[in-house]
């Protein structure tokens, strides 16, 4: 945070540069506190953040396409999973792209002891703070994967960037919390609406799962800086994913019912192709010797699923355009269901690095049109099959990804259909509170899970873990020996001069708490300290959250209680009255970030 005397001494030392040097920090500090007190600045440099980001998105599909160029002996014009063929020789890519991940990897995690953090974690455990060197590792990985043909998205590697340079942005400009989470947001829904030529999905794809809420404060920033992120894919002539195929517009209350039921089928799926990924990472995960080798034998295996079916390559994004508009029949849909769903879960399982945005996307387009063939074939029912598919796409990817409104803007502006769009709203929320009641996690935060996080979603719950009793505890708390005697207690502590005391055993560790009235409350003063101490087996630790500190308190009834380190050594003492003090103070400023009041 920048305050008036930090302003002053900064200005003060400009004065003592070059001109130039003094007036670009003068700049500086206008900028700083200009974007910090007025929302219209706040929202120009957003928008500036969207266009850099889309920038960074154009640049990074350009990389892995080129790649895949020289791997597979592709045009520009084509997309891998839609090639009618490929040398088998030049699938050993897969393996050999495992390869260049495990060096990739292994040189970058040597001497480090943290993993990458993508938006939404940092949004919800760290205000918003991203690192931007590991953000590139995290494309690099990304690129990588689906350059040389793994099934997996650039999605995962879009959002990164363009919330890292987000975050950075904010922090160079010392914005608070709430606006540093809401700039997160903003670059990483620029990426993805770039990603789609879809603005709007990519703004409410930042509200719904960066972000994690829409609300008055947050609303034009990410607005801005999604339309500015697109504005940069006309002025570089980028060609987003556009689905120019039109279906019927009569929809009927029968149709509505019958999309409903796809997104019933859609949940389910979507949670277990999740759990599927879990799993298969947990077991490679336990391999000893081979487990930092994991990408190679991935890469193996898919080389199999790609002799089997091409369509199985990369994200999936040719291979959709191709299925849209084929006429498949039950056995070839369930076959490129299977053999995708196999891939995606192989690639991600095994090590390789990237999303399953668009793999959702694919495989909810197969998932619908399969929906719409059984229900012709065994039921007589008449469901328009492209239709059908672009539902299954969106609520596929809603069960998976998250975020109905999103997926639903997608599909809009990537149609231009309302009636479809309507439709896909139906599936995509059936889908999205089947998964919450059965579920609970989308893909991002499973995966957090599956590392011991317990967030659920993108809502700021950082600050709770920020309330540990090591922050908020009193770190001059009265001792004595358990072994002195009630006169000297009542000499060093009159009454009157403290409620309690801790007592210390010979080595100095915790013994239990005396209670001052308890000692003048006896009626012949003799004895010793220990014969009148409580919560011998009672205490805090250090690290103990708010959640855990308040069940301690109710637990034991206790009005204030000692914090010791891992020795039972005494660090200081916390009470309940001044937990719950500033449990509130931090609710109240969390609620006003979130309502944009004062």
């Amino acid at each position: 945070m920048v305050t008036q005397p930090d302003t002053a001494v900064a200005a003060a030392a400009a004065r003592r540069r070059s001109p130039t040097l003094r007036l670009a920090l003068e700049t500086l500090v206008f900028l700083r506190g200009q974007i910090r007190r007025s929302e219209l600045w706040l929202v120009l440099v957003a928008a500036l953040v969207g266009a850099a980001s889309g920038l960074v998105t154009i640049g990074i599909g350009f990389a892995a396409h080129e790649l895949q160029m020289l791997f597979y002996n592709m045009d520009f014009d084509e997309r891998l999973s839609a090639l009618q063929s490929v040398d088998p020789r030049r699938l050993g890519a897969l393996p050999l792209g495992g390869a260049l991940l495990v060096l990739l990897t292994w040189g970058w995690s040597r001497g480090r002891a943290t993993r990458p953090v993508d938006p939404v974690e940092a949004n919800a455990l760290r205000g918003g703070r991203m690192s931007f060197r590991d953000s590139l590792f995290v494309a690099a990985q990304t690129i990588t994967s689906n350059g040389f043909g793994a099934s997996v998205g650039l999605e995962a590697a879009y959002a990164q960037m363009g919330g890292a340079v987000a975050s950075i942005t904010g922090r160079f400009f010392n914005l608070r919390r709430s606006d540093l989470r809401t700039y997160v947001g903003a670059g990483a829904g620029a990426a993805i609406g770039v990603a789609f030529g879809a603005p709007l999905a990519g703004a409410f794809y930042a509200f719904e799962i960066v972000i994690g809420s829409y609300t008055v404060a947050n609303v034009a920033p990410v607005i801005a800086a999604a339309i500015a992120g697109w504005l940069m894919t006309r002025i570089v002539h980028f060609e987003p994913m556009v689905i120019p195929i039109t279906t019927p517009d009569d929809y009927k209350l029968a149709h509505y019912l019958a999309y409903a039921g796809l997104g019933v089928v859609c949940a389910f799926y979507g949670v277990a192709v999740m759990r599927l990924v879990g799993w298969v990472d947990m077991v490679t995960g336990r391999l000893t010797v081979a487990r930092p080798f994991r990408p190679i034998l991935g890469g193996v295996l898919l080389v199999e699923l790609a002799l089997i079916s091409i369509q199985t390559l990369s994200a999936g994004h040719g291979a959709m355009y191709l299925d849209l508009t084929a006429k498949l029949g039950i056995g070839a849909l369930v076959f490129l269901i299977l053999t995708k769903s196999a891939a995606s879960v192989i690639s991600l399982g095994f090590g390789f690095r990237g999303g399953l945005f668009f793999a959702s996307l694919y495989l909810g387009s197969l998932l619908g049109r399969l929906f719409a063939v059984l229900l012709d074939t065994y039921a007589g029912a008449s469901l328009d099959p492209t239709a059908a598919s672009l539902v299954g796409m969106g609520a596929v990817a809603v069960a998976i990804v998250g975020g109905p409104l999103t997926m639903t803007f997608l599909v809009l502006q990537t149609t231009g259909d309302s009636g479809l769009t309507a439709a896909t709203l139906t599936a995509s929320i059936i889908a999205s509170l089947i998964v919450r009641e059965t579920f609970g996690y989308s893909f991002s935060t499973w995966r957090l899970h599956l590392r011991g996080e317990t967030i659920r979603s993108a809502h700021d719950v950082g600050w709770l873990r920020t309330l540990t009793a090591g922050r908020m505890m009193r770190t001059d708390p009265r001792t004595i020996a358990a072994a002195a005697s009630l006169e000297e207690f009542r000499r060093r502590f009159p009454l009157g001069s403290t409620q309690r005391v801790i007592a210390l055993g010979d080595s100095g560790q915790y013994a239990g708490v005396v209670p001052t009235s308890a000692v003048y409350t006896d009626a012949d003063g003799e004895g010793v300290v220990s014969e009148l101490t409580i919560l011998p087996d009672d205490w805090l630790a250090p690290e103990m959250s708010i959640k855990e500190i308040m069940s301690v308190f109710d637990r034991t009834g206790a009005d204030e209680l000692a914090v010791l380190n891992d020795k039972h050594e005494v660090l200081g003492m916390l009470s309940e009255a001044h937990a719950t003090r500033r449990y509130a103070e931090e609710l109240e400023n969390n609620r006003r970030d979130l309502t944009g009041g004062d």
